[in-house]
């Protein structure tokens, strides 16, 4: 049977205390979360946590939890990770409101990474720009708590699930997931695991999780910020993120101090922001009421700098900064342009009135907008 417990956070650390101890010294110190900065006006400020819940303990073929007391936004992107002992798989991952009748929601939940080992699996799905639940939710006692489930194809001993909600994903579900990867295995001692190295974009979120048996201490990633832990009798797990600033690689290590050979798995997620623009053609010196050539160019791309040539929106571009010199300058053109192949071409523009420092701005609906270097209008 599903439980809605009134757990807040992931799940109360002290769970985790009175089950195992870390080693000895002053707890590390995560980074705090980096953000990419983007230009002024852009459609948010980053990719920061939300709302966040979690179990243990749950046997059966359902395994679920609801973001009690208080529902994500409508627009977030939701990770939800499930741990299990047994041979059963998962059928599929659905999200509902918790009334009488547990009313499905109808959010498109994708598994990314699914990993196994020692009898132990952990699956993390993904669903971005979830909809159609109550935000806020005024009163979670009437049933209007938003909860993910996991249908299994047999009853499990053991497992669990924790959820996280994320504002600032891509909201297209095609662009919102990055690279992910997954590995488990045996160890004892101190060891230090982890999936691997995945590629990482601007802003983007690298979303980590990691759990054992039997209980035991561990150490975050360097540089991540720890969401929260949780364990019951059997399993013990931890979940740490981190905003990347920059075109990179991430490859979070957890340090578990085992006392007693032991199972761990790993997973790590990349999220991407939205979309953004470019100047891949700046616009360049002219004289007035001239066509700025060569024409305006402008693309579409990912965190990670690619041109995202299945784009098909539109991009509008208008002048910033205005550097008329008597008068404000005015742009005449075709300003307003349809995106083919990742590339808004802006080829007839000008400007009216000479001046130094001009800019022009570039924006599109949901996606991060780009200014122009300077650039003058008048003698060359």
């Amino acid at each position: 049977m599903y439980k809605v417990t009134t757990i807040t956070g992931l799940i109360a650390l002290a769970a985790l205390v009175a089950a195992c101890s870390d080693p000895v010294g002053p707890p590390p110190t995560p980074e705090l979360p980096r953000f990419a900065q983007f230009a002024p006006g852009a459609p948010s400020s980053g990719i920061t946590l939300d709302q966040v819940n979690g179990t243990l303990g749950e046997s059966g073929r359902i395994l679920g939890k609801g973001f009690n007391p208080t529902n994500p936004h409508r627009g977030d992107a939701v990770v939800a990770t499930f741990y299990w002992r047994g041979s059963a798989v998962i059928d599929s991952v659905v999200d509902v409101i918790t009334d009488l009748n547990f009313t499905r929601v109808g959010n498109t939940y994708t598994r990314v990474d699914l990993v196994s080992a020692g009898g132990y699996s952990m699956a993390t799905y993904v669903a971005s720009n979830v909809q159609n639940f109550p935000d806020p939710n005024t009163d979670p006692g009437q049933g209007d708590i938003l909860a993910v489930r996991a249908y299994l194809s047999d009853s499990v001993p053991e497992g669990g699930v924790t959820i996280t909600a994320w504002t600032g994903v891509n909201s297209v579900a095609a662009f919102a997931l990055g690279a992910h990867r997954s590995a488990g295995g045996l160890g004892s001692g101190i060891i230090a695991v982890g999936p691997g190295s995945i590629p990482i974009g601007d802003g983007a979120l690298a979303y980590g999780v990691t759990m054992a048996n039997p209980l035991a201490g561990r150490d975050p990633p360097a540089g991540f910020t720890r969401v929260g832990v949780g364990s019951d009798a059997e399993i013990v797990n931890e979940v740490d993120y981190l905003v990347h600033a920059g075109i990179g690689t991430v490859d979070p290590q957890w340090t578990w101090f085992f006392g007693t050979p032991s199972t761990w798995l790993t997973t790590v997620v990349a999220l991407s922001p939205p979309l953004h623009l470019a100047f891949a053609v700046p616009p360049s010196t002219t004289l007035p009421l001239l066509t700025i050539q060569p024409a305006v160019q402008v693309v579409v791309v990912d965190a990670l700098g690619n041109r995202v040539t299945s784009f098909s929106g539109q991009v509008t571009i208008a002048i910033g900064h205005n550097g008329g010199t008597l008068l404000a300058g005015t742009l005449s053109g075709t300003k307003t342009v349809t995106v083919s192949n990742g590339v808004a071409t802006f080829s007839d523009l000008s400007i009216d009135q000479p001046g130094n420092g001009y800019t022009l701005v570039a924006t599109s609906a949901n996606v991060f907008m780009a200014e122009s270097a300077p650039f003058n209008i008048g003698a060359f």
